[in-house]
């Protein structure tokens, strides 16, 4: 699933790509959006909030429109030079394309996609917690969210983006290794809970502005990641072999010896 850098990303490629321009074209690949015509807009901006994507419009008539999409596991926006072959994905997949002079931002296999009012924005991601690479990053609320559900496995509630918005499974799985805490231990017992949300924040924020994602500091194949992605292969510290085992919805991946399960 793409991490909340990944969609800080896609947000800055498509806003050198359009911000200003004005649209000359569009083309909906879904049914509720099908008859929409964004000819003649003009891109404001590209934002992202946590995991979704936040395209802003100006009209003609000076009226304000957000296409809004999420990711998901699944999705992407590339964008293209006019009569640049589209490459990324299979054409069945693609789900939007803008045109402006300067550039085509092709969508595929989107989700959520939406135009509403841009003042009706906190409809869509309102319910989100802190953006961990937003410009409002809040780590006391954040520390706040997640310690109103005690119960709950730190695994679990890192993950629900309305406790902070951002985390994937990818940086659960490093931060929680990286603080020595088992992913299924519940949230009022992780020692500093603060301490986590730091972390995870400093992850993302390291790798925003590239595409290859490491929690190591190394770049090359192999060597981007502590425990994500490495079941049986030997833990980085002590040689422990990595495990893999479902946690709710996704699988997690942990050394049982550098994160002991508190008893």
């Amino acid at each position: 699933m793409p991490e909340g850098d990944t969609v800080w990303n896609t947000a800055r490629v498509l806003h050198r790509a359009l911000a200003g321009a004005r649209l000359t074209g569009s083309d909906f690949r879904v049914p509720q959006l099908a008859t929409t015509d964004l000819t003649g807009w003009t891109v404001r901006e590209s934002a992202s909030r946590g995991k979704h994507l936040l395209l802003r419009l100006a009209g003609p008539a000076g009226e304000d429109r957000t296409l809004h999409s999420h990711l998901r596991m699944d999705g992407a926006w590339r964008a293209y030079a006019p009569g640049e072959r589209w490459s990324a994905r299979p054409a069945h997949l693609i789900r939007v394309v803008l045109r402006s002079a300067g550039a085509v931002a092709v969508g595929y296999h989107l989700h959520e996609l939406a135009l509403i009012p841009t003042a009706e924005e906190e409809s869509l991601v309102g319910h989100l917690g802190p953006d961990l690479l937003g410009a409002d990053w809040d780590p006391a609320e954040a520390v706040r969210r997640l310690a109103a559900h005690p119960e709950q496995s730190i695994g679990e509630a890192l993950l629900d983006q309305r406790n902070l918005a951002g985390v994937g499974n990818l940086y659960k799985c490093e931060v929680l290794f990286l603080r020595g805490v088992s992913p299924w231990t519940p949230v009022r017992d992780v020692p500093d809970l603060a301490g986590t949300v730091a972390l995870a924040q400093r992850l993302l924020a390291a790798n925003r502005g590239r595409w290859t994602q490491s929690t190591t500091g190394v770049l090359r194949r192999g060597g981007t990641s502590y425990v994500y992605g490495r079941r049986a292969q030997p833990c980085r510290r002590c040689g422990t072999a990595i495990r893999k085992e479902e946690l709710g919805e996704r699988v997690t991946y942990w050394c049982p010896v550098c994160q002991p399960e508190r008893t």
